[in-house]
C-alpha cells in the first residue's frame, strides 16, 4: 500500500481530497491529512474506509518530520514560506513532494540534491499556476511541431464571482486566499513588449490595465502580475517579442482598487495602535493625512483621490462600509489586515453563491510566411460555497498528478514545474473528464 500525505485541510484541499479518496481504493492508496484543525480534516475525509485525519502543527520540526517519515508522498497545502522547510525534511527523509504553490529560489536550489536522491519534487500545479502551465505548453509544442514561430503570447486567469450570484457593485467575491487578493501586485511587475521590457510600479499598476474580449463573456480588465518574463525560458520562449501574464477583474474593479492602494489601506507594512478603539470613519479621516480642505470625510477622500463624491468609485468605498461609525475591532492591526477582515466580510461567498474561473491564453506566431492568432479560453463556475471552481481547478491537477506519480508513471526527478509532455498529456486529457475543456479560436 502507497501512503500520501495531505498536510492542510484549507479552502483548496476540498477537491484534491475528494478525488484522491475516490482513487483511493482502486489504487491501494492510505490517504492521511493533517491539519492544526483535526474538525476540519475529519470532515474531508468523511470517515472514508482508505482515509484518515490527523492533527499536525507544521511549524513543529519534530512532529512534522515523524508524520513526513511514515509517508511515500507528501502534498504540501501549507502558506507558501512553510514548503521550504518540508521541502527539506522531504529531501533528508527521502520522500516525494507536490505543491499548488510558485518555486522559491530556496526550493529550487535543492533541485541537484533531489535529483540525485530520485526525488520527484513538483510545484506550480494548481490553477495559475499549474493550468496555465499545462494547457499553454500543449499548444505552444503544437504551434512549433507544425513549423509556427510564436511572437507574442498573453495569459490572463481570474477568480471570479458568476453574473447569476454577482450581487455587490465590486462584481467579486472571495474564492480563494483572501490575504493575496489584498497583497496582489505590491512591488514592480514586469513583461515583454516588442521586444522591450516594460515595468509597472505597485502605484500604478491599477491605473494601467488592459482590456480583453471573453468569448460570451463580454470585456474585462487585465492587470499585469509581477513577473511574466519568469516564463520566457520555462516555456521554451527564448526569442519571443511580446510575453505578458496578468490577472482578470470586472470591469470598474480596477479602477476602485487602485483608490483603496493610493488611500493606504492595502499596506501591511505597520500597525495601527488601537485599531480596536477607532471607527472605520476615524481610520479614513486619519488616512487624509494633513486636513487641506473643508467639509465630510467622504468628500475630502474624493478630493485625495481627484474624482466627484457621488462618483462609482466612491460608491464603491461607501458600500463596503468605509465611512461608517462601525467600531474596526481588531487591535494593533496593519491597514491592509483591517481592510482583509473588512472584505471577508462583504465579499464572502454565500451557501449557494457560485464562483467563476477565467482563463484565456493568445497566441500570436507566424507559420508560412502567415501571421496567425489562436485564442484559447476556459471558463468553469462552481456549484455553490463548498464545492468551488477555484476549489476543483486548483485540487484536480494536484490529484491526477499525485495519482500518476504514486502508480510509478512519472520520470522527472528534480524540482520542477509542469511544462514536460509527460505531466501535461494525461493530466490535462483527465481534466477534460471533469469539465476543463479550453474554446479555441484561430484567424
Amino acid at each position: 500500500m502507497k501512503n500520501l500525505l495531505i498536510i492542510g485541510a484549507g479552502r483548496s484541499a476540498t477537491a484534491l481530497i475528494t478525488y484522491i479518496l475516490d482513487q483511493a481504493q482502486k489504487n491501494n492508496f492510505l490517504v492521511t491529512v493533517a491539519d492544526a484543525d483535526i474538525e476540519s480534516a475529519r470532515k474531508k475525509i468523511n470517515d472514508h474506509s482508505y482515509g484518515r485525519a490527523i492533527w499536525l502543527d507544521a511549524s513543529k520540526p519534530i512532529d512534522r518530520r515523524d508524520v513526513i517519515a511514515r509517508h511515500d508522498v507528501v502534498v504540501s497545502l501549507l502558506p507558501p514560506q512553510m514548503h521550504l522547510e518540508v521541502a527539506q525534511d522531504c529531501i533528508t527523509l527521502g520522500k516525494h513532494m507536490v505543491t499548488a504553490s510558485y518555486v522559491s529560489k530556496q526550493v529550487f536550489r535543492l533541485g541537484d540534491e533531489a535529483r540525485q536522491r530520485a526525488l520527484v519534487f513538483m510545484n506550480e500545479l494548481g490553477l495559475d499556476p499549474g493550468i496555465d502551465h499545462m494547457s499553454a505548453m500543449q499548444r505552444i509544442h503544437k504551434i512549433k511541431k507544425n513549423g509556427g514561430k510564436i511572437t507574442a503570447f498573453y495569459s490572463y486567469t481570474g477568480g471570479l464571482v458568476a453574473p447569476e450570484s454577482d450581487n455587490n457593485p465590486w462584481h467579486y467575491k472571495f474564492s480563494w486566499n483572501p490575504r493575496n487578493v489584498v497583497l496582489a501586485g505590491q512591488g514592480t511587475a514586469q513583461f515583454l513588449e516588442e521586444g522591450k521590457l516594460k515595468y509597472i510600479p505597485y502605484r500604478r499598476l491599477f491605473r494601467q490595465y488592459r482590456l480583453v474580449e471573453i468569448p460570451q463573456m463580454g470585456q474585462w480588465e487585465v492587470y499585469a502580475n509581477r513577473d511574466s518574463m519568469l516564463y520566457r525560458e520555462a516555456y521554451g520562449l527564448q526569442n519571443i517579442r511580446t510575453l505578458f501574464r496578468g490577472t482578470i477583474r470586472h470591469s470598474g474593479f480596477c479602477d476602485a482598487w487602485n483608490a483603496l492602494v493610493r488611500i493606504g489601506l492595502t499596506d501591511a507594512t505597520f500597525p495601527i495602535v488601537d485599531s480596536d478603539q477607532l471607527s472605520y470613519h476615524d481610520l479614513m479621516e486619519a488616512f487624509l493625512g494633513i486636513s487641506q480642505h473643508a467639509g465630510s470625510v467622504k468628500d475630502r477622500v474624493a478630493k485625495m483621490l481627484e474624482i466627484e463624491p457621488d462618483n462609482d468609485i466612491m460608491m464603491k468605498l461607501e458600500w463596503l462600509g468605509l465611512f461608517s461609525k462601525r467600531r474596526i475591532k481588531i487591535n494593533n492591526a496593519t491597514p491592509a489586515l483591517i481592510l482583509e477582515n473588512l472584505l471577508l466580510e462583504k465579499w464572502a461567498l454565500q451557501p449557494n453563491d457560485r464562483d467563476m474561473v477565467i482563463m484565456q491564453h493568445v497566441f500570436e506566431y507566424e507559420q508560412q510566411k502567415k501571421k496567425r492568432k489562436m485564442t484559447s479560453t476556459l471558463v468553469m463556475k462552481g456549484d455553490n460555497s463548498n464545492e468551488t471552481a477555484m476549489s476543483r481547478l486548483v485540487g484536480l491537477p494536484l490529484g491526477i498528478f499525485v495519482k500518476l506519480l504514486m502508480q510509478g508513471k512519472i520520470s522527472t526527478t528534480g524540482v520542477n514545474i509542469p511544462t514536460m509532455p509527460e505531466v501535461y498529456e494525461p493530466v490535462m486529457a483527465e481534466l477534460e473528464e471533469y469539465g476543463v475543456k479550453f474554446m479555441e479560436e484561430e484567424s
